[in-house]
């Protein structure tokens, strides 16, 4: 039952024709929606731990799910400390029995909203040195441009955080559609088929043991 995944069917076959006009709105109207003071503290403890750890680079995983892939990354960067937002406290606080080993050191978790956590790290001018958005939602239907990361209001403070940002997705229209929108805010990217010598989500080991292509968005560069 594992590699049971169904691929994605849209009738989107390519970029969604209004991403370029919702994104011009998103970037000339300001987004007014009021920070959740939830996020706001889930968010400043998650720095606070940071801050006591040393203040290394920090890594952002942008919707962590369970935590594999914070605990994956911490482990891959033991020189960063990475912190995973996920708004499930379901998923964040079950049990980890499927992590073999000790616990890295330099992670923390926050159960918070990412519409708030990256206008609070741009706001607050948090540097971030790498920012991992891993298989998000795809929202797969034509009339749900507005639902996916690129077609949100809050795409502009994506797009800031991170001198390094990667998106992954088994759909790639997705990923296309976020180069796009990357490229549309001022910051080059590149799209490549992704083949892990070792996934580090449950998505991604579910995905490719179905048989799906993986694909990921890159931009190594520092948001204008």
């Amino acid at each position: 039952m594992f590699a049971n995944s169904r691929t994605i069917t849209s009738a989107q076959a390519d970029v969604h024709d209004h991403l370029e006009a919702r994104l011009a709105r998103h970037l000339a109207e300001p987004f007014r929606k009021p920070i959740g003071e939830p996020s706001r503290r889930a968010l400043d403890l998650a720095l606070q731990q940071w801050q006591q750890a040393g203040a290394a680079p920090l890594i952002l995983d942008a919707g962590c799910g369970v935590g594999e892939s914070t605990l994956r990354l911490a482990t891959a960067f033991p020189g960063h400390f990475v912190i995973g937002v996920d708004q499930s406290e379901k998923r964040l606080t079950g049990g980890k029995d499927w992590w073999d080993g000790p616990m890295p050191a330099n992670f923390a978790w926050a159960r918070a909203d990412l519409v708030d956590v990256w206008r609070l790290l741009q706001s607050e001018r948090i540097a971030v040195d790498r920012h991992y958005v891993l298989y998000p939602n795809p929202w797969p239907k034509i009339g749900h441009l507005g639902r996916r990361w690129q077609g949100h209001a809050v795409f502009p403070a994506l797009a800031a955080c991170g001198r390094y940002l990667e998106c992954r997705s088994n759909w790639q229209v997705y990923i296309d559609e976020f180069a796009q929108a990357l490229a549309l805010v001022g910051r080059p990217a590149q799209v490549e088929l992704w083949q892990p010598a070792e996934a580090i989500t449950p998505f991604e080991r579910k995905y490719a043991a179905s048989g799906h292509a993986l694909w990921r968005c890159v931009s190594p560069a520092a948001a204008g």
